[in-house]
């Protein structure tokens, strides 16, 4: 007597039994313009896009501003600040995050506005949050248990809103693996 089998198919079966496939995605609000928006967001946004005017970044020439409105109704601002051991600094919402849990502790953050101005290319787009800023959003989202709203434009062009900033960091690294 003789067996056949058919390997691919086993294989296939033993993959199906141990494999489950997820898919990761959000939504968000893309604009055309800081007019498009509702007047407490474009204010938000151009406040923002002011107070990137302030940032110290003598060597990427890359400036960032954010400004928080907290559910208090406080606003509070943060820009990143370089310093001559290049890359080594701190990021605008990493400021503005620091300056709220230390001048407001325990006071959610409803919506933050980021923007920017490149001294060397056009800033024309949104930009968004880098990892250790993603990463830092979703620890204070955790923290106050309650999301954070991001408006993300430039000087000019579309601005897109993120409803949570946890949007933006899918399988985070939170404090429940620490535990």
């Amino acid at each position: 007597m003789c067996l056949i089998r058919n390997v691919s198919a086993d294989r296939m079966m033993e993959t199906a039994n141990r494999m489950e496939k997820k898919e990761y995605s959000f939504s968000f609000e893309v604009y055309n313009s800081v007019d498009a928006l509702r007047k407490d967001d474009a204010q938000l946004l151009r406040e923002a896009q002011k107070i990137s005017e302030h940032a110290y970044a003598p060597y990427s020439r890359f400036r960032v501003g954010a400004v928080a409105v907290l559910s208090n109704g406080q606003k509070l601002t943060g820009t990143n600040q370089e310093n001559a051991s290049f890359p080594v600094g701190i990021c605008a919402e990493r400021v503005l995050l620091s300056a709220a849990s230390s001048v407001f502790p325990g006071i959610p953050i409803e919506t933050i506005a980021i923007s920017y101005r490149d001294d060397h290319n056009s800033s024309d787009h949104p930009i968004s949050p880098c990892g250790i800023c993603r990463q830092s959003l979703v620890e204070y989202e955790i923290r106050m248990k309650k999301p954070i709203r991001l408006v993300l434009g430039g000087l000019e062009g579309k601005v897109y809103i993120i409803p949570e900033a946890n949007a933006l960091l899918p399988l985070a690294f939170t404090n429940e693996e620490l535990k």
